[in-house]
């Protein structure tokens, strides 16, 4: 897991997220695995959203390989009353961002780009000092060149 301190860190940063884009009503770190790292999603449960998360980037991962599309990056969903998009974070997270139907999709993307490169910095660095995975599953192999996330077992 990430230390505590890298924890609070992350959820500082979705915390800023928020208040930067006043039409996303929720933002979420999660672990490859769907294991929540930090939310701030109010009235969301968590723990769905990133066990959801780690389901769609399951499918996103194969879909660009099987179409020669490169590494996962992310991935957008428009539902009736809005957007999930789910933004890669480094090599062992994702962001995930719930925002209401009219934000500006291109400015969604520009804010949450930034915020999954940050969150990811924090929780890579975090993860290589310690040692250990994101998670309690044994270490993934490492990444192929190009290749933002790794590539999950299917």
């Amino acid at each position: 897991m990430v230390p505590e301190a890298e924890v609070r860190d992350v959820l500082d940063e979705l915390q800023r997220l928020r208040a930067r884009v006043p039409l996303l009503s929720g933002a979420l770190a999660a672990s490859t695995d769907g294991l929540v790292l930090a939310h701030d999603t109010p009235g969301v449960e968590a723990e769905g959203v990133a066990a959801l998360t780690a389901a769609a980037l399951g499918v996103s991962i194969r879909m660009t390989d099987a179409t020669g599309r490169g590494g996962f990056r992310e991935l957008l969903v428009r539902g009736g009353s809005g957007y999930i998009a789910t933004y890669a974070a480094g090599s062992s997270a994702v962001l995930t961002l719930l925002a209401e139907d009219r934000i500006n999709v291109g400015r969604l993307h520009l804010e949450g780009r930034r915020a999954g490169a940050r969150i990811g910095e924090l929780v890579d660095a975090a993860l290589e000092r310690t040692g250990r995975p994101a998670t309690a599953a044994p270490p993934r192999p490492a990444a192929a060149p190009g290749r933002t996330l790794p590539r999950r077992p299917t």
